[in-house]
């Protein structure tokens, strides 16, 4: 009985963290183009970092109860389902256009990110100092963005706006009621997050699964909802780039803000595992490096590339259940995965890169 009420209690959570970060979307959405800022930057930060709220209430919440594995576990499964998962489904069911700025600047960025959590990680606690780093970090990144928004094309800016605000901006003595939904989704994320935590925990504990596990998997996924509903109907609808930039921006908020203001505000920090340092987190490393070669061929993510993301996604869940079981086989995979699947994966990507830069210096030639 016990069991039942912890799977009603993180069901219960999952649908409040989504509804939550549904209403932070629309109003932060509406808020910012009311205050005057640009529609790239509240597509690449407000937008994005709003359908990450979910995994902030949760990492904090498991940090302030002590079950840091689970805070860990969230923030970088998170960020490894939206690259694999998201961006690989969006893409299967519509090739997703990339920006330019993306290649140049936020994917880059990401992944200076995700290596400073592996540095930072070393030696086994994320401080108040490194979270007030990577919060600082972060606060920068917005503010070179907004620098760079500001050489958009108007073509561009009128189409976000249609995107995020078909209806146009409502007018000053209606932003009121946007506050209000604004802080309904925060209170039903805080809900959300206790539910989801404390229910996962309780699972976790039943089936003698690691607290890292359920957060890289479950709690993970659930959080990451926000994310797969807004780039899978952005890819749906035609806007394509809505759909990266998303998951690109979410990436960022997850290591830099989560975390960082989490293991800032934390009475102890967070601790991180061995395990997150020697398997998790390089693996996040490395999805996170992988998007530059998939990015740049022909600034898209072609389908059979969606595939292959997926199919990655399918194959880590895997590992991970297996590894939690001890089975053998978890060890047969990771030795098929590094030996062969993976090298295979790399050097398909590089030689697409190699024929789309020739491609490029014969179309500048002639």
């Amino acid at each position: 009985m016990e069991l039942l009420f912890a799977a009603l209690a993180v069901l219960a959570g999952f649908i409040a963290l989504i509804g939550g970060g549904e209403l932070l979307v629309r109003s932060s959405s509406i808020l910012a183009a009311a205050a005057g800022i640009s529609p790239v930057v509240t597509g690449l930060t407000v937008v994005a970092f709003a359908t990450s709220a979910p995994e902030l209430a949760v990492v904090i919440q498991s940090a302030y109860a002590g079950k840091t594995d689970l805070a860990i576990g969230n923030a970088v499964g998170s960020n490894i389902f939206n690259v694999l998962f998201v961006l690989g489904l969006s893409a299967m069911v519509a090739p997703l256009i990339v920006k330019a700025q993306l290649i140049r600047l936020d994917v880059p960025a990401m992944i200076g990110a995700s290596g400073l959590l592996l540095l930072f990680s070393l030696d086994g606690v994320l401080g108040r100092t490194d979270g007030l780093i990577m919060f600082a970090l972060l606060v920068g990144y917005i503010t070179w963005t907004i620098v760079q928004s500001r050489k958009v094309e108007k073509e561009v800016k009128a189409e976000f706006a249609a995107e995020y605000a078909p209806e146009g901006v409502p007018k000053k003595p209606r932003l009121w009621k946007q506050f209000v939904v604004f802080l309904l989704g925060l209170g039903l994320l805080v809900v959300g997050a206790n539910l989801a935590v404390e229910g996962s925990v309780k699972i976790a504990k039943s089936f003698g699964v690691s607290e890292l596990i359920i957060g890289l998997t479950v709690v993970a996924v659930g959080t990451s909802l926000p994310e797969v509903v807004t780039s899978i109907v952005a890819s749906y609808r035609g806007e394509r780039d809505i759909a990266v930039g998303n998951v690109v921006g979410s990436n960022m908020f997850n290591i830099l803000a989560v975390l960082g203001l989490s293991s800032a505000v934390a009475p102890d920090g967070i601790a991180v595992t061995q395990n997150a340092i020697r398997f998790d987190i390089p693996v996040m490393i490395a999805v996170a490096i992988a998007c530059l070669p998939i990015f740049y061929i022909g600034h898209k993510i072609a389908r059979w590339e969606g595939f292959v993301l997926f199919g990655y996604y399918l194959a880590y869940t895997f590992y991970l259940i297996l590894d939690a079981k001890g089975h053998g086989y978890a060890k047969i995979l990771e030795g098929a995965l590094v030996l062969f699947v993976i090298p295979l994966t790399v050097l398909t990507f590089m030689i697409g890169v190699y024929r789309y830069s020739r491609r490029d210096r014969f179309a500048e030639e002639n």
